[in-house]
């Protein structure tokens, strides 16, 4: 139970219902023990009318009709308030799920590229999923049978002693075995739980992979390949739940035995304490064969409530794994900061903790408020990092950062990313029409500040093609859309929010080069007051930018304006003469 321990902040939010909760389900118990009374006192009546021939059959008729009625509308009470401590309860267990998948969707949030780098999409989504929802039923069902069990348990065993303290022993003989039961194979639950757990994981992680890379899957035509690997990965699964399933099903016939005994028992020493005169009337045998069927659900619920539990337990401790990370990027500074747009690199070097590779050592440079740089290099010689420490998805291994002469890392993180407009090198596109993919940069944003956006990233055109045009729906990822039609969107939803710093990362890669001189142009108005960052492997990206940097394995080999590095006859000036000669071959 260490790590459903979590939880008890969410008990402690909620007391109130589940304080009331338990109110209601004393009350009921109560209610429900006077059918065991009335109908030992009915029989009590019986007795007394073959005993004593003075006792009319009208009055025995009244006194049962009276009990019959009593019996019906304590009945009828005892059913309303269970309905009551479900609706308490089960509905105090919603508010809790919400709860945790809202805590659990804000730590996936707040954690690091890092994080997601060694996790896969479908754990996190089972954990939020699955897992949450096998919690739920610890703190609703779990919760409910179980303070329902206790509380009848507690108040029958005391009528039941107030009746026979010897009979009530007796009754009661079996309940040891029964905890002991108990104990073994809940242990053996949360083992099995646990097992079956990451097994749908891997399933789950293994699913959206292969959905997400379908088009992949059928260009190489391993669809059955692929479909054998999910059977083997299935098959496990099937293995491991069958395994949870044959120790989970052991619990009921084994509570149901337990207390077909005790009926047995009641029976045979009830029998012989009426039949030695030591209980007084065969009423009280039946009262007490109602009590220990009374404790059938409880007890045969008790399997069910402890194979929840572990369960619980078993993906609470999962949800823990993530819940207990520490954010690496924290926001240190919760006052509002203002970002003008000047940038500044000091002896910046950054390392990258997954793979160990330098991406970035000891580069420095400057970008004042207004201007425009422009990133050029090879491949992996740390372009798209420059772009990533500036929006602060990661901090930086040595040297400093600084915006408008304040370090990074003390500007508070929210305005920082706020006052940036982004477009990733793979441009990302939501699963939504386009105006909301391109509002997703600005939310109140109007359908003539969307049309405006659209056109100066030259997309406008190609929106109004389609049928339902902007209100055209996008599939998984963007797919709807060519490379280019994707990158184009991206620009606009980063240009609408009007930010004061601008980051392109290589995001004209997949578009022709007079579309790449018409969105260059509009860019060079767009940005006259905003800083911008151009990460590009074209010089026709970079060459109306105030300044150039060309990296080489992470540091910077070339600076200056384009002319300066046409000029030096470097590795800028062979990339452009290059790139202008297959331009003139096209």
């Amino acid at each position: 139970m260490k790590e459903l321990r979590y939880l008890n902040k969410y008990f402690a939010k909620y007391k109130f219902s589940f304080l009331l909760g338990i109110i209601i389900t004393i009350i009921a118990q109560i209610f429900s023990l006077f059918t065991p009374k009335l109908i030992s006192k009915s029989f009590k009546i019986i007795e007394s009318f073959t005993k004593d021939g003075e006792i009319s059959k009208s009055v025995i008729q009244q006194e049962l009709i009276s009990n019959i009625l009593l019996i019906i509308a304590t009945t009828i009470i005892a059913g309303f308030l269970s309905f009551l401590m479900r609706q308490t309860l089960i509905v105090m267990s919603r508010h809790i799920e919400f709860d945790l998948k809202n805590e659990v969707f804000r730590q996936y949030e707040n954690l690091s590229q890092n994080f997601y780098k060694k996790n896969r999409t479908g754990d996190l989504m089972n954990r939020i999923s699955e897992d949450v929802s096998k919690v739920r039923m610890y703190v609703g069902p779990a919760v409910m049978y179980s303070i329902n069990t206790f509380i009848r348990f507690a108040i029958v065993i005391i009528y039941m002693f107030n009746v026979s303290p010897r009979l009530t022993f007796y009754t009661l003989l079996p309940l040891p075995i029964l905890s002991y039961a108990i104990f073994r194979i809940s242990s053996e639950i949360n083992k099995r739980s646990t097992i079956f757990q990451q097994y749908l994981s891997k399933v789950s992680s293994f699913t959206q992979e292969i959905f997400s890379g379908i088009r992949v899957i059928k260009a190489y035509s391993l669809e059955e390949q692929h479909q054998n690997n999910l059977i083997e990965l299935a098959n496990e699964s099937k293995s491991k739940s069958l395994n949870l399933a044959k120790i989970q099903a052991l619990f009921g016939p084994l509570m149901i035995a337990l207390i077909g005994i005790s009926n047995l028992i009641v029976i045979y020493f009830g029998g012989l304490m009426y039949i030695d005169g030591t209980i007084k009337s065969i009423g009280t045998i039946a009262e007490f064969i109602l009590y220990v069927n009374m404790l059938t659900w409880p007890v045969a619920s008790l399997g069910w409530v402890s194979s929840m539990v572990q369960e619980a337990e078993a993906s609470q401790k999962r949800i823990n794994e993530f819940l207990k990370i520490e954010p690496e990027i924290q926001n240190k500074n919760p006052e509002k900061s203002i970002i003008e747009g000047a940038i500044s690199f000091e002896n910046v070097s950054y390392t990258y903790e997954d793979t160990n590779i330098t991406a970035l050592n000891d580069v420095n440079f400057k970008v004042h408020q207004g201007e425009t740089l422009a990133i050029l290099g090879k491949t992996g010689s740390g372009k798209s990092t420059i772009i990533s420490l500036i929006s602060r998805l990661y901090d930086v291994s040595e040297g400093r950062i600084t915006i408008d002469g304040n370090e990074i890392s003390t500007i508070n993180l929210f305005d920082l990313r706020n006052s940036i407009g982004i477009v990733p090198q793979d441009a990302f596109l939501f699963s939504d029409s386009i105006k909301n993919n391109i509002k997703f940069g600005k939310d109140d944003a109007t359908d003539e500040e969307v049309c405006s956006a659209s056109k100066s990233a030259e997309v406008h055109t190609n929106i109004i093609g389609f049928n339902k045009q902007y209100d055209t729906i996008l599939g998984e990822r963007g797919i709807t859309l060519s490379g280019g039609q994707k990158q184009r969107v991206s620009i606009a939803r980063a240009i609408i929010k009007n930010p004061k710093i601008l980051l392109f990362d290589d995001c004209l890669s997949a578009i022709d080069t007079e579309t790449e001189e018409a969105i260059l142009n509009n860019l060079q108005e767009i940005c006259k007051d905003k800083t911008a960052i151009i990460v590009s492997h074209r010089v026709s990206s970079a060459k109306n930018a105030d300044r150039i940097i060309v990296l080489d394995e992470g540091k910077i080999i070339e600076q200056g304006t384009h002319n300066q590095l046409i000029n030096r006859d470097g590795y800028y000036a062979a990339l452009y003469t290059k790139q202008l000669s297959e331009k003139e071959l096209q």
